[in-house]
């Protein structure tokens, strides 16, 4: 697998594109959950991101620690419906992890996660540091990687 792990400016613009329209798609259209994706904060943030057979199959970004939080962050998760059930999302999440490792040594990951995914991050290393909370209609709590 050919993963890509790029700055804002050293993204295409068809790579733009389709980031900008997976991330539309699942949290907009089949989340059904309106709210401003275009935050400003992509320009600071490095992308993590696969392609399989030309279409972008899986995509998160990695932001730096002061941004959110006091420490990195991983955001934007997302899985193409076409290659869900390929383990994608694990196997994202693990090199975003390695990348904060990389990037910002010795520094916690805190992530504001969906609920329903709880056990999914559990799975990865993170452990649940708040109480559910709404944010966009959406159940979700605080999770943090050591």
């Amino acid at each position: 697998m050919n993963w890509q792990h790029k700055t804002f400016e050293q993204l295409t613009n068809h790579e733009l594109y389709d980031i900008l329209q997976l991330r539309s798609t699942i949290f907009v259209v089949e989340q059904n959950c309106v709210y401003l994706d275009l935050d400003g904060d992509d320009k600071i943030c490095s992308h993590l991101f696969l392609y399989k057979h030309n279409v972008l199959a899986a995509y998160c970004r990695v932001v730096p620690p002061g941004v959110h939080y006091n420490e990195c962050s991983i955001g934007r998760v997302v899985c193409n419906q076409a290659f869900r059930g390929q383990n994608l999302g694990k196997l994202l999440m693990q090199k975003a992890i390695e990348i904060c490792k990389n990037l910002f040594p010795n520094c916690a990951i805190k992530i504001g996660a969906q609920f329903y995914l709880l056990q999914f991050y559990t799975s990865l290393g993170f452990t649940q540091t708040s109480d559910i909370y709404l944010e966009d209609g959406i159940e979700h709590i605080k999770m943090i990687h050591p």
